[in-house]
């Protein structure tokens, strides 16, 4: 396609540009990071609540994806009712390493957009 098209060379140029970005390789590295921060123990700081280790050590990661196997994880994650009626709020560890991780996946697609806009 001609960089002629609606007079738009610059936009072009950036659009291919970002089209090489190794955004797999970013994604692979957020979920990595997401894996090796829910080894910690509690919820606090994006870890995974610890009780009999049994969540914790469903945590898995496979390529792009990180998560919890446990079919318990959603009722510690959001909250859950108890038999009596009562209610255990939800310690949203997930959430919480989600948010931790938020601005460090963007910082690193910046980077790479910028690395790919020196290439060119």
């Amino acid at each position: 396609m001609s960089s002629y098209v609606l007079g738009y060379k610059e936009l072009m140029n950036t659009l291919e540009a970002l089209n090489s970005i190794r955004f797999d390789a970013i994604v692979k590295k957020q979920a990595t990071q997401m894996y090796q921060r829910a080894a910690k123990h509690g919820a606090g700081g994006g870890g995974t609540p610890y009780d009999t280790g049994e969540l914790m050590e469903s945590r898995y990661q496979k390529k792009d994806e990180f998560g919890y196997t446990k079919e318990y994880a959603p009722h510690v994650e959001y909250g859950h009712r108890t038999r009596g009626g009562g209610f255990v709020p939800g310690q949203y560890f997930l959430r919480k390493n989600v948010d931790i991780q938020s601005p460090i996946f963007k910082q690193d697609l910046q980077k790479e957009i910028e690395k790919q806009l020196r290439r060119k």
